[in-house]
């Protein structure tokens, strides 16, 4: 899988956590990641490797949404987290934790996020993440 792919990943299974507890997290993961790979002739299987990589981050990530939110609501004017479209707080809570804690170059973060905002978002999306994304990063 490429870094895109499995960013793609992570992205979709942080939307998940979204809608439950974080009781039934580790649950939740292993069934996201069992049901990637039911339909192996569709869909590429996820390696184990890559599996145990995904289910990380999602956890790091979901450790820091708290820390994460504060920032956003900080520097976000005129929008705050509960305001936000899930889609678009997902993709804003994984770009900031590749940019802050896995140190990925702001400008590749801030690319990748707008991709996934274009094929999961909304028409407004791509440019709410970039702008965001710019004021989270100064």
């Amino acid at each position: 899988m490429t870094r895109h792919e499995i960013r793609e990943e992570v992205f979709k299974l942080l939307f998940q956590v979204q809608f439950h507890d974080a009781e039934v997290l580790g649950d939740q993961l292993d069934l996201a990641l069992e049901e990637a790979n039911a339909f192996p002739e569709e869909v590429k299987p996820i390696p184990e490797e890559v599996a145990a990589e995904i289910r990380s981050k999602v956890e790091a990530i979901t450790e820091r949404i708290p820390q994460m939110d504060e920032e956003i609501n900080r520097k976000v004017e005129g929008w705050k987290t509960g305001r936000m479209g899930k889609v678009d707080l997902t993709i804003l809570r994984l770009a900031l934790y590749e940019i802050r804690v896995e140190g990925l170059a702001e400008g590749i973060a801030i690319n990748e996020a707008v991709e996934i905002a274009k094929k999961y978002g909304s028409d407004a999306s791509s440019s709410f993440i970039n702008g965001a994304l710019a004021k989270l990063v100064k």
